[in-house]
């Protein structure tokens, strides 16, 4: 019997101005929860957070180190939405997120597939908040 493929993707690089500053915005406006932040020398660090009881899918914040990365720093995508944070109580989240201060591009709208608003974080990378119906 041949093994079974299994794969899941580990972590996500946002590049990010500052691993600090990020931090900060993550887990005090966001609610994520800070899992390693590693001195690796000469200035970079492996900084992973996650959304609370996420499901170990990482992000790993990437301090920009070259004049290109920073260029990418808010715009990873050229302008779409990057990432999609999955919700079991969309209503909650975005009270909370919004008395912490993130900022929503657009009024929530339900759409067929469950309920969504676009924000962005504190360098202008959009995310969905989304709860599926």
């Amino acid at each position: 019997m041949q093994n079974q493929i299994k794969q899941k993707i580990g972590s996500i690089a946002l590049v990010v101005e500052n691993y600090d500053d990020a931090i900060a915005f993550y887990t005090q406006k966001l609610r994520f929860e800070l899992i390693e932040d590693t001195d690796l020398g000469d200035g970079k660090r492996w900084v992973l957070i996650s959304p609370p009881n996420g499901n170990g899918t990482n992000l790993l914040l990437a301090q920009a180190s070259s004049a290109e990365q920073t260029l990418a720093v808010g715009n990873q995508t050229g302008g779409r939405v990057f990432l999609f944070l999955h919700t079991n109580d969309f209503w909650r989240d975005y009270e909370d997120m919004q008395l912490r201060g993130v900022e929503f591009a657009e009024k929530p709208r339900v759409e067929e597939y469950g309920t969504v608003a676009v924000f962005s974080d504190l360098y202008g990378t959009k995310w969905d908040l989304l709860q599926l119906n």
